[in-house]
């Protein structure tokens, strides 16, 4: 087991004043066997008022708006987590493709993880399954090869991809980072019928060099028949084990993402994100990243979406006062 301070701040600034920013968070500690919160404390300006509630996926996430005129939206996230799963878990490395039908078979959650996206450049997908797969391999051995298979052929390089890489784009270049791995292993082991599902957190491994340390982090949890959800790290070629910490679970990126929101205003925004990872030995790793933002049409259909989200909670809000 081990215990870990993680300090997250998320900061908006804008060229001129903004007003009814609606947002929505997912960067609470995902409740699990693996991890045991033992402090979480969250700092927003102005201090809002947070609608709280479980996503689809399982996620807590929270809602708020700032309706005043401001120049900066800050979200500070203060958490103090242990990790309860061992380095020498055991993992079911017998299971049959047959065992995993049988077990996916009238369970809609993992019917609904097991199903590919459809990309322009499948065929390619469809060149590595051959190559990760054969009928004799279990569940595990599959995965394993397909998580090796991506590290040893995907250079990990920062900066040149954003949230808004495809899939195909990824498969074109051999670049990216842990997000554009885990999306890539995702495809492959869906076109195999393995649920899979994307994972959020951040990896704390205490000075042992593995990519992504200290900042946030993209991994993917693959069902194992007889073990159920196993983290896999493709940036990192693992099997996750304590020094990873999840905040959310999802189809893809955009149903973890950790702030998401619009405002009103023409303000140009520049996002910052530092993310600082204490250990118990005292050590603390910090990054701090300028995060490219989304083109101006993405912001729109974001302000359309986000548009949606607030009457949505002004709905749920006028709700509970009838109630009251």
């Amino acid at each position: 087991m081990s215990v870990f301070k993680i300090h997250h701040i998320t900061k908006y600034q804008y060229e001129r004043p903004v007003s009814e920013s609606v947002n929505e968070i997912r960067i609470f500690p995902l409740q699990c066997p693996e991890q045991e919160v033992l402090q979480h404390d969250l700092n927003i300006t102005n201090h809002p008022e947070m609608h709280i509630f479980t996503d689809y996926w399982g996620n807590k996430t929270g809602q708020f708006s700032l309706v005043e005129s401001h120049t900066e939206l800050t979200i500070e996230s203060k958490l103090l987590v242990r990790t309860t799963q061992p380095a020498d878990f055991n993992l079911n490395f017998i299971s049959t493709f047959e065992q995993l039908a049988d077990e996916v078979r009238d369970q809609l959650p993992l019917m609904e993880l097991n199903r590919p996206d459809t990309i322009l450049r499948q065929d390619l997908i469809e060149e590595i399954c051959k190559q990760v797969y054969s009928p004799e391999k279990s569940i595990a051995e599959v995965v394993s090869i397909a998580n090796a298979y991506i590290f040893e052929h995907f250079t990990y390089t920062k900066g040149i991809t954003t949230i808004e890489t495809t899939v195909d784009e990824i498969l074109e270049h051999k670049e990216g980072v842990c997000q554009d791995f885990a999306h890539i292993l995702l495809q492959i082991l869906r076109t195999l019928s393995i649920p899979c599902r994307y994972v959020s957190g951040y990896i704390c491994p205490n000075k042992n060099g593995m990519r992504g340390e200290g900042a946030t982090h993209a991994w993917v949890d693959a069902w194992i028949p007889g073990s159920g959800w196993t983290g896999i790290d493709p940036t990192n070629n693992i099997w996750v084990t304590n020094n990873h910490v999840k905040l959310a679970v999802g189809r893809n990126f955009s149903d973890c993402t950790p702030v998401k929101g619009s405002f009103k205003g023409p303000a140009k925004q520049e996002l910052y994100v530092l993310v600082s990872v204490g250990y118990e030995d005292g050590h603390v790793f910090q990054e701090t990243t300028q995060v490219q933002m989304e083109k101006q049409e993405k912001l729109d259909a974001a302000a359309a979406e986000a548009k949606i989200i607030a009457e949505l909670y002004n709905s749920h809000q006028q709700q509970q006062q009838q109630q009251q």
